[in-house]
């Protein structure tokens, strides 16, 4: 589904992927795990290809969606019309629109957004405003789905709906890459988790081991 070979990418003078290699099977869902500055959002990015990387390669087969951890909404359009806008830029005849709309409103009643669907960007908490970018990164239903950070700024009765959604993507063998610092949260939902140091990938841990993962990513960024 996505093959890494020997990726590096640097800004400046500071290298933020060392030789990254890397291969995701279709259906897997991938934690990227570490604190901030470590990689994880660059490594997103250069597989979406908003960033280029300097050496190496990133093959994917697929859709790829994205979710942004600053949420990257228009602020000249409603909740319903940013969920919107892209798929229905694609949709063609009223039937599409149609599948187009239902599939929006089925994402949004189900992070809980639908009642606020005709509000903008500037009237949304942080929290809202997630879900707004989750629902978009989902009506497209992509084959990869690449997630910065999705549960920033939720409490818990949110998270554990964001954590349910996430689960049936990858019972629908949507293929996922999410970053995040947060490890309860990616043990819940991955199915193997890599750990980023300085840019380089300084774990590679199966299910079988994620009770170990505290103690690892003490040792490693403690």
């Amino acid at each position: 589904m996505l093959t890494i070979d020997h990726v590096c990418k640097t800004f400046g003078t500071h290298t933020v992927l060392r030789d990254v290699c890397l291969q995701i099977d279709r259906g897997c869902v991938l934690g990227l795990a570490g604190p901030s500055g470590e990689g994880k959002s660059t490594l997103l990015r250069c597989i979406q290809g908003l960033e280029t990387v300097d050496s190496g390669s990133i093959t994917c087969a697929g859709r790829v969606g994205f979710m942004f951890q600053d949420f990257q909404l228009f602020p000249h359009m409603s909740v319903l019309e940013n969920v919107l806008y892209a798929p229905l830029l694609r949709a063609k005849g009223k039937i599409a629109q149609k599948t187009c709309m239902e599939k929006g409103e089925e994402l949004l009643k189900h992070l809980d957004m639908w009642g606020l669907r005709n509000r903008y960007p500037q009237q949304l908490s942080g929290g809202q405003k997630q879900r707004v970018a989750l629902a978009r990164s989902l009506v497209l239903n992509p084959d990869l789905l690449l997630c910065d950070e999705p549960t920033s700024g939720l409490d818990v009765a949110m998270l554990s709906d964001v954590v349910a959604l996430l689960h049936s993507l990858r019972e629908e063998h949507t293929t996922m890459a999410i970053a995040s610092h947060d490890l309860s949260f990616l043990v819940q939902i991955s199915d193997r988790i890599i750990i980023l140091r300085r840019g380089c990938i300084a774990a590679d841990i199966g299910p079988e081991r994620f009770g170990d993962l505290p103690q690892l990513a003490s040792s490693l960024f403690g």
